[in-house]
C-alpha cells in the first residue's frame, strides 16, 4: 500500500530563483528554468547533499555540524505572499527579497502542508517537503531597503505564511508555468 496519497491539489510554478551567495545578499536572481540534481540547484548557495547545521537544529547538533541538506530550496505560495504584502502595506511582495527558490500558486494553506509531503511535477521531478520555513529578520532587511517600515513588519506578518523548505528526491528540470501535484503522507497527525 502506498505511503503517500496523491491529492487533487495541483499548483502552478509562477516564479523561480536562486541566491548565489548569502554573504553578498539574500536576494534571489530570477530564472525561467531550474535544473535540479540530488544536491539541489547547483548555483544556489543552499545547494549540496550536506550542509553545516544552523540555528534551526541547535537542539539536535552544535552549530556547523555536517548534516544532510534538507533545505536545498525555499518554496512559498503566491497567495501567502499577497497576504503578507497587504499586512505590511505593500502592493506586492517581490520574491527576490525573500531569498526564495520557487513560488507556487494554487495550493491552499501552503505553509502548512505536512512534512514529508511531495511536490511532483509532470516530468516526474519530485521535491520532498522538510518543514515550515519560519520568518526571520533577513528578508525584513531586504524589504526595508525597498520600502521603509514594511521590512520591520515582515516577521510578525509572515508568521505561518513563510512557505516550506524542501530537498530534491528525484532529479529533473522545473520551469515557470509547470504544474505541480501535492502528495501527502498517509498517516494520522501525531496526538500523544
Amino acid at each position: 500500500m502506498p505511503a503517500l496519497i496523491k491529492t487533487d491539489y495541483i499548483g502552478e510554478v509562477v516564479w523561480l530563483g536562486f541566491v548565489a551567495s548569502r554573504q553578498g545578499s539574500l536576494r534571489s536572481a530570477p530564472l525561467t528554468e531550474m535544473p535540479l540534481t540530488y544536491g539541489g540547484y547547483e548555483a544556489e548557495d543552499h545547494a549540496g547533499v550536506t550542509r553545516p547545521s544552523c540555528s534551526r537544529v541547535l537542539t539536535q547538533y552544535p552549530r556547523d555540524t555536517e548534516i544532510r541538506n534538507v533545505r536545498q530550496l525555499s518554496i512559498v505560495s503566491q497567495e501567502e505572499l499577497d497576504t503578507i504584502a497587504r499586512k505590511i502595506g505593500m502592493d506586492a511582495l517581490d520574491p527576490t527579497l525573500l531569498g526564495t527558490s520557487m513560488v507556487i500558486r494554487g495550493i491552499p494553506d501552503f505553509t502548512h502542508i505536512p512534512p514529508s509531503a511531495r511536490l511532483q511535477f509532470a516530468d516526474g521531478t519530485t521535491l520532498t517537503v522538510d518543514m515550515e520555513n519560519r520568518p526571520c529578520i533577513f528578508p525584513g532587511q531586504e524589504i526595508e531597503a525597498e520600502q521603509s517600515g514594511a521590512g520591520k513588519a515582515f516577521k510578525p506578518a509572515a508568521q505561518g505564511m513563510r512557505g516550506v523548505t524542501a530537498w530534491v528526491e528525484r532529479e529533473g528540470i522545473i520551469r515557470v508555468g509547470d504544474a505541480v501535484t501535492l502528495h501527502i503522507p498517509d498517516q494520522p497527525q501525531w496526538a500523544p
